[in-house]
């Protein structure tokens, strides 16, 4: 044989052995394989949401990297391989499910994300029908929680918007409340306010509450604090709201103004995702209406997830802020719900792994993942992590108060324990709306009225006078309404007609199939 033909053999059956040929080298990379979970990451690359790429990568991680150095959270020869893409908070969510794929003719082991409701419902469902886990910290809306059917293989590691409705029931079976306003901003694409306010409504309507439901565009600049403030005069004396928290303490400043903050109405402001962009509420900015906003704020109550600290979280927290301020990000709330949320998914889909595993099945089984990611409870990056048997976080609330109105003080004044259904006022702290501050009467409802005392009662020449001027006016005023509701009806059929034409993520919310009791009622 010749040199040269001797030395291009050696060099063939030499990149055959390197590349793994042979049936020795087919089952060392089928067995690589199998222990190499593919986790495919979709959220947005803005920055502009709270769980975008570059605020929650750092988190993911730190969890990934936490069990590979504990030796203990994956099987041996066990590794995560995380592949990231933009879901835009739409339908590119699915496209870079279907390209990923296509192109590696391979489906992935996990699915972390969408957050966005109307990026999630398709990814969903075909994560149902891949059987594919996915777990996610969004998708919160109510019609995610009938797991079902098509959203069988998903899993929520945060507390649904309906959880957040119990902690609200809890509270008014506190206080033997039974009507309430609900009132939102509606601004914004994803509609967070909105899809919490249904969670809401949902909990509510199944134990026949009575409810006025009141929404706005805080965008809008068009938008009358005062006249949203009326509304609020002619329906339920208990409210609930969610909006900014600019808006919220807006809301608190007119409701002062005309009232409203003597004890004949109570305010609840929900923060959302543990986040100051939705309102801590703290009334303090430093202008001139500080002192003002200090009493109003006397009748607010602000629900919030209740925050445990373990020093493994410090160190967490100092990690993601570091990380994320490397992409120069600079901000309030480094550490939100999704930033942890995302952090105990990989945790749970570890121990839902091993279980698995155990039983002689294998990442590709992923109902079988699914169904041991619930009814579990484990230690999350900030405390106990408990899943119920739906596949839904139960939500453990804070209610935070003002406790001491001379000095403006702010304190947790009671906490909501979702697994156990029981809500507490702790003992430590002086509840503020005890011994008579509210005089809320249920027994009716009627619009606001001034209590200002009357100078005169008695009927003079004047009276007559007034009457025969109140009478012209009375009629003046029926004419004047007249063509204000025909030309009212006008405007709204126009209004209806034009939101018809621009339904855009309203109508592709029904075409998900997101099912919204909310808009129904």
């Amino acid at each position: 044989m010749p040199p040269w033909l001797l030395g291009s053999l050696c060099c063939v059956l030499a990149a055959r052995a390197a590349l793994g040929g042979g049936p020795a080298g087919a089952e060392a990379a089928e067995e690589e394989e199998e222990k190499l979970i593919r986790v495919l990451v979709l959220l947005p690359q803005d920055d502009a949401y709270l769980f975008s790429l570059g605020r929650v990568r750092p988190a993911i991680e730190y969890a990934v990297r936490s069990l590979r150095e504990s030796g203990s959270g994956l099987p041996p020869g066990y590794a995560f391989q995380l592949t990231y893409e933009d879901s835009a908070c739409g339908n590119r969510a699915l496209f870079s499910l279907v390209d990923m794929v296509a192109l590696q003719r391979r489906r992935p082991d996990l699915l972390l994300g969408p957050v966005c409701e109307y990026a999630a419902a398709p990814v969903a469902r075909l994560a149902a029908h891949w059987d594919v886990p996915m777990l996610s910290a969004g998708a919160l809306a109510a019609g995610f929680g009938a797991k079902g059917g098509e959203y069988s293989h998903l899993t929520r590691v945060a507390p649904a918007y309906a959880k957040m409705g119990e902690m609200l029931l809890a509270l008014f079976r506190h206080h033997q409340w039974s009507r309430a306003t609900l009132l939102y901003s509606d601004s914004n694409p994803e509609r967070n306010c909105y899809f919490a306010m249904e969670g809401v409504h949902v909990v509510f309507q199944d134990e026949a509450f009575h409810m006025a439901v009141h929404s706005f565009d805080e965008t809008s600049r068009h938008l009358d604090i005062d006249d949203v403030v009326r509304a609020l005069q002619a329906g339920e004396r208990v409210v609930i709201m969610c909006a900014s928290g600019d808006t919220i303490r807006n809301i608190m400043l007119a409701a002062h103004r005309q009232g409203m903050t003597n004890g004949d109405y109570a305010f609840f402001n929900i923060e959302l995702f543990n986040s100051s962009s939705y309102g801590n509420g703290s009334w303090r900015r430093g202008d001139k209406h500080d002192l003002e906003a200090k009493k109003a704020y006397s009748y607010l109550q602000t629900i919030t997830l209740l925050r445990t600290v373990k020093p493994e979280f410090e160190k967490f927290s100092l990690e993601v802020k570091s990380s994320v301020q490397k992409q120069g990000l600079r901000e309030d709330d480094y550490v939100n719900m999704f930033v942890e949320g995302f952090h105990d998914a990989i945790l749970l889909y570890a121990l839902a792994l091993q279980e698995v595993l155990k039983f002689g099945f294998s990442k590709k089984d992923g109902e079988k993942i699914v169904q041991q990611t619930r009814n579990r409870t484990y230690e999350g990056i900030a405390g106990q992590v408990s899943i119920d048997a739906n596949g839904d976080r139960y939500g453990d609330f804070s209610v935070i108060a003002m406790t001491d109105p001379e000095a403006g003080t702010q304190e947790v004044i009671g906490d909501y324990y979702g697994k156990q259904g029981r809500f507490e006022i702790r003992s430590n702290v002086k509840y503020p709306w005890n011994h008579g501050r509210l005089r809320i009467d249920e027994s009716r409802v009627s619009e606001h009225t001034n209590n200002t005392p009357c100078k005169s009662c008695g009927l003079g020449e004047s009276a007559v006078t007034g009457i025969v001027v109140g009478a012209l006016l009375g009629a003046g005023l029926l004419m004047a309404f007249y063509f204000f509701r025909k030309k009212y009806r006008i405007t709204i059929e126009r209004r209806t007609q034009q939101e018809d034409c621009n339904m855009g993520k309203h109508r592709q919310l029904r075409e998900d199939s997101i099912r919204s009791h909310f808009s129904a009622a």
